[in-house]
């Protein structure tokens, strides 16, 4: 029972880190349409700036602050770059901040180096916060999930509740209308783009301690938010926090089991040799193949729920 509570936390933690970083490349996309392939960049980002600013003024001001650097980084490319090539279509979309995210990952090994940064968890949050079955689990996780949970409920706050919300909906499907009611549209997708980079930022911010800081994080975690989009569906929020939740409780539970298929069939009384068909992939261990587990699960909501599983759009 303590490795499945202990496990579950983990993995809830894990997946509200994702939703974090998740909920940005979503707003962007239901809002604008533009799949922002730089988007796991701003989040390196976040985590560079928050380093720099806690070895000045401490983490909680960093927690604030480079999350806002991040969002005017954001605007300031949509306004001067992207929006040049949007009336271009989707592909030169995607090039530019395909680019972009070379040039930011440049621009960070040439600040701050190719080495991993010192950016750790902050005194006050560094300890247990409860502990169960005789395990401790960190105060730090319990923060993660605190701040993904707020800021899930204030994204869904100023999307349905607030008249900021409506115009921003109303600026994708309706622009003409909406420049009519004398809005202006592009400054409208202007503050859009900069609010998902900054909620990216955030996510580097508490994510960066939490892992590792250190210019291949992007890399890292850029493919796993692509399949959490899809898997949750294109441009749905509730969608993305779905998937984000699932695929960390698969990913956690897979890390966690030292089991191979093989064994799994020897206890149920089949015979396996080294002649059975697929032995060597019977062999291997489910936390050998947890990196592949987020794939696999997107190949099979492509194949059988194309648009994902709360998603309005075929992916």
């Amino acid at each position: 029972m303590e490795f499945y509570t202990i496990s579950l936390l983990n993995g809830i933690s894990y997946g509200l880190l994702l939703f974090m970083l998740s909920s940005g490349l979503t707003l962007i996309f239901s809002m604008m349409g533009v799949l922002n392939f730089a988007h796991a960049s701003f989040y390196m980002l976040g985590a560079y700036f928050a380093y720099s600013i806690t070895e000045l003024l401490g983490f909680w001001p960093a927690l604030i602050v480079a999350p806002l650097l991040v969002g005017l980084l954001g605007a300031a490319f949509e306004k001067y770059c992207l929006r040049r090539v949007h009336k271009f279509g989707h592909v030169p979309e995607l090039l530019i901040t395909f680019g972009l995210s070379y040039i930011l990952l440049e621009l960070v090994q040439l600040v701050w180096g190719r080495s991993s940064m010192d950016y750790r968890v902050p005194a006050a949050l560094d300890g247990p916060l409860f502990t169960i079955y005789g395990t401790q689990f960190p105060m730090y996780r319990g923060f993660m999930m605190l701040v993904a949970v707020l800021m899930l409920l204030a994204v869904w706050l100023l999307l349905t509740r607030t008249r900021i919300g409506l115009v921003i909906q109303a600026a994708l499907t309706h622009p003409q209308t909406v420049e009519a009611l004398g809005h202006n549209v592009p400054r409208v997708f202007m503050l859009v783009f900069g609010g998902g980079a900054a909620l990216a930022g955030l996510a580097g911010v508490i994510g960066g301690n939490a892992f590792v800081t250190e210019p291949g994080m992007a890399a890292t975690v850029g493919s796993v938010i692509f399949v959490v989009v899809v898997v949750g569906g294109m441009g749905s929020l509730a969608g993305a926090f779905l998937a984000s939740l699932l695929i960390g409780v698969l990913q956690t539970f897979a890390v966690a089991i030292d089991a191979s298929l093989m064994s799994a069939l020897q206890h149920l009384g089949v015979a396996v040799t080294a002649n059975t068909w697929g032995y060597a992939l019977l062999k291997l261990k489910l936390s050998q193949v947890a990196p592949v587990l987020p794939y696999l699960l997107l190949v099979l909501i492509l194949i059988f729920r194309p648009k994902g599983l709360l998603g309005l759009r075929e992916g």
